[in-house]
């Protein structure tokens, strides 16, 4: 028999749209039909790549400027595609991420105002354009994802809010951002109504994943 190809899909949403929650209920619909998948994360999946997340994630929400934030996303996207993401694909696995390079065009591109394009050269330095096979937008009203990662950090200490903490405005250009990214590559970003109860959304996500996988080749 031979080795399934690898499979790359991010997760990708504001703060609160339930990513992480969903990948795991795309862990177990892909483990039922027999593949093997690594869950990852971004920013970190490696051990070097998780160590300048605890530089990102906690703290004053100025605590980098915009392009130190960016340079230091890509520095740990770089440990983590060539020692966690490549190394699995090349390997047949399927592989879930929670964000990836999307992420920063959106955060540091569209919310810090340093424009899609400066992100994208990063990209292309960074990793050489390395992309998922599929994209799932996980789209949620702003007041209802800040919600949802209010109550999750509530009783966390050094918790990982830093992002959290930005004002309304930065949410907004953030979410223009996803918008915008989704309709320049419609065939990998699929966008996903992230507003119900769990189970409903998983059942969005298992659809997209399924039209996806049929489009694919063997």
């Amino acid at each position: 028999m031979s080795t399934p190809s690898g499979i790359f899909i991010s997760f990708e949403g504001g703060e609160g749209s339930g990513k992480s929650t969903q990948i795991r209920f795309l862990e177990q619909w892909f483990r039922h039909r027999g593949r093997d998948v690594i869950v990852t994360r971004e920013p970190g999946g490696s051990p070097g790549a998780e160590e300048i997340r605890a530089l990102l994630l906690t703290g004053d929400p100025g605590r980098w400027d915009a392009v130190t934030e960016a340079l230091l996303m890509f520095a740990s996207r770089r440990d983590h595609v060539e020692r966690t993401i490549r190394p699995a694909i090349a390997q047949g696995q399927v592989v879930l991420c929670d964000r990836f390079a999307d992420s920063s065009v959106a955060y540091q591109g569209y919310g810090h105002g340093l424009g899609a394009d400066f992100i994208r050269q990063l990209w292309k330095l960074a990793v050489n354009d390395f992309k998922p096979d599929l994209t799932l937008m996980m789209d949620l009203p702003i007041e209802t994802g800040l919600a949802r990662a209010g109550a999750r950090f509530a009783n966390v200490s050094a918790a990982e809010d830093r992002f959290e903490k930005m004002g309304r405005a930065f949410h907004q250009r953030l979410q223009q951002g996803f918008h915008e990214i989704t309709a320049a590559e419609p065939d990998r970003c699929r966008v996903v109504d992230a507003d119900g109860d769990v189970q409903t959304v998983a059942a969005r996500v298992a659809s997209v994943v399924e039209q996806f996988l049929a489009g694919r080749p063997a």
